[in-house]
Formats: structure tokens, C-alpha cells, sequence
């Protein structure tokens, strides 16, 4: 593979799997154990605020409680050593990249670790247990909600993604299902505009086929591998 000057890599939760966060749609899965009609849409918060609530507080206990593996490793030495510039996307709500050291994290579904006001969308750090009746620093009104992307909303940062595909030399995906769209159509986008394309996963991905090469395993064994092949040939 020829050199590339930017490289934009998108990660999703297999890469994060081996740092003891559960993927959603795997056998075993969040979304085998719990319906996701419930827990990820705008329509279940409106239900039941404090069961939706309980679940997040409940994986924010999770995420503050793991850390990085070598696969979050490595991809912050490639962004700190690559000669060219790196853009990370993460479909992922931890901040595992954050704590390896990478320097700048785009969240395209948002982050466990912030608050989000439905009222009038001020964002602030989220407590241990966030509650429905919690009222917003900015407007004081209790609308308290996660700060993640639910199901039948718009994805975080898309212009800006879009603007990291059309010039990328390589596009990089790494623990994903390539179901979840737009995040699944990535790499074809990519691709469309003239960059490689590579998947690095535990196995192939639904979107396969748009990628020009595969390498496949567990994320903290494969994606160290690449990186130093690609710091070695830089």
C-alpha cells in the first residue's frame, strides 16, 4: 500500500471489546439483553426517563471503570508520528482514545461522560447518577438527558466527517458492523473520492465488499501491527 498523506480511520466497538466494554449487536450483545426501543430512542426517554436513565448510569460506571488497550494505543502513536494528518471518528461513547492519548477524537454518537439538556441543548460534565429531575445549569429546567446519539437521530459532526473523507489518501475501519448508517457508508464515500480502503476487524464486516483490503482478529493484536508496518514505512 502505497503511502497515504491523510488517513481517516473510523472505529466502532470492537475496538473497545477487549477493554471489557459490550459490543451492541453481537451474539451476547447490549441489544440481545435489552431492547434498544426502550434504552435508545427518543420515544423510550419519553416513557420511562428514570429507567433509561439507570441504563446509562449503569455503562458510565462501566466506562470510567476500564482502560485503554493496545489497540487505542497504537492509534494514538499514529496520530502523534504519522508525517501526515490523522482524522480519528469513533462511533464509540467512551473516551478509551481520549485516555491512550489520542489528541483529537471526533464523536459522531456522543460521549457517555456529558450531559445534554433536551430543553435547550447546554451540554456539561455528567454526574455519577443523573436523574430526570436534575435541572440544567444553563436554564434550570429538569431535562437532563445522556449526551448520545439515540436511534432516529442525526449523527454528530457529519459535515465535518464528510469533509475528512473527500480528502483522504486511506480510510481505516476498525471494529465495526458496517450496518449502522450513515457510519457504514464511510468507507464507500471514501473510496468514491479516491482513498484505499482497509477493515480491520474480528471478522468480515456487512460492507466487505467496499473495502480494498481486510485484515482480520482481535483489534489489540491486529491494529498494533498495522500501525508499526505504517510507521516503519513512513
Amino acid at each position: 500500500m502505497s503511502k497515504p498523506d491523510h488517513i481517516v480511520i473510523l472505529t466502532g466497538a470492537g475496538i473497545s471489546a477487549e477493554s471489557g466494554l459490550g459490543t451492541f449487536r453481537d451474539v451476547g450483545g447490549i441489544w440481545s439483553r435489552y431492547d434498544w426501543r426502550d434504552l435508545a430512542t427518543p420515544e423510550g426517554f419519553a416513557r420511562d426517563p428514570d429507567f433509561v436513565l439507570d441504563f446509562y448510569n449503569w455503562r458510565r460506571e462501566k466506562v470510567r471503570a476500564v482502560q485503554p488497550n493496545p489497540a487505542h494505543l497504537a492509534l494514538a502513536r499514529l496520530a502523534r508520528d504519522w508525517q501526515g494528518p490523522v482524522t480519528l471518528v469513533t462511533q464509540n461513547v467512551d473516551n478509551l482514545h481520549e485516555q491512550a492519548g489520542s489528541p483529537e477524537v471526533i464523536h459522531m454518537h456522543g460521549t457517555h461522560l456529558t450531559a445534554l439538556c433536551a430543553a435547550c441543548g447546554h451540554r456539561w460534565p455528567a454526574p455519577e447518577v443523573m436523574r430526570a429531575t436534575d435541572p440544567c445549569p444553563e436554564c434550570a429546567r429538569p431535562r437532563a438527558r445522556p449526551d448520545v446519539v439515540w436511534f432516529g437521530e442525526t449523527p454528530y459532526h457529519l459535515d465535518r466527517i464528510g469533509e475528512a473523507l473527500t480528502c483522504a489518501g486511506l480510510f481505516v475501519s476498525i471494529g465495526t458492523s458496517g450496518t449502522v448508517y450513515p457510519a457504514a457508508g464511510f468507507a464507500a464515500a471514501a473510496r468514491a473520492a479516491g482513498a484505499r480502503t482497509l477493515e480491520l476487524n474480528l471478522e468480515p464486516s456487512q460492507n466487505a465488499t467496499v473495502f480494498d483490503e481486510a485484515r482480520h482478529g482481535r483489534a489489540s493484536e491486529i491494529v498494533p501491527e498495522w500501525v508499526a508496518e505504517m510507521l516503519t514505512e513512513s
